[in-house]
């Protein structure tokens, strides 16, 4: 079983930045997912096991970046340029599947997820 620790959330303005963590060991894909009050749960980014390849949801692409430490077993979400859309409770999930070319399926779900860390970015 792994378990996941998320951080980082809190309050911010709109246009401010977020750093989110999550712990977590193991040889895993890192997903972040959202979920806004009254939404459905969406993905937000996901990386590789090596760091090296990274996948973004189309909104958030070029304001967040994923990265990980598996030196450190966390795995980041730098949020910058926040709006008051990106509201939501960021949950980090891992999964033991490997990403390959052309697949997606990390965008639907993973095995493992953390608690969640709420995120309120203010107008």
């Amino acid at each position: 079983q792994v378990q996941l620790v998320e951080s980082g959330g809190g309050l911010v303005q709109a246009g401010g930045s977020l750093r989110l963590s999550c712990a977590a060991s193991g040889r895993y894909v890192m997903g972040w997912f959202r979920q806004a009050p009254g939404k459905e749960r969406e993905f937000v980014a996901a990386i590789n096991w090596s760091g090296g390849s990274t996948y973004y949801k189309d909104s958030v692409q070029g304001r967040f970046t994923i990265s990980r430490d598996n030196g450190k077993n966390t795995v980041y979400l730098q949020m910058n340029s926040l709006k008051p859309e990106d509201t939501a409770v960021y949950y980090c999930a891992a999964d033991g599947r490997q990403i390959n070319y052309g697949s997606s399926w990390y965008k639907y779900g993973m095995d493992y997820w953390g608690k969640g860390t709420l995120v309120t970015v203010s107008a």
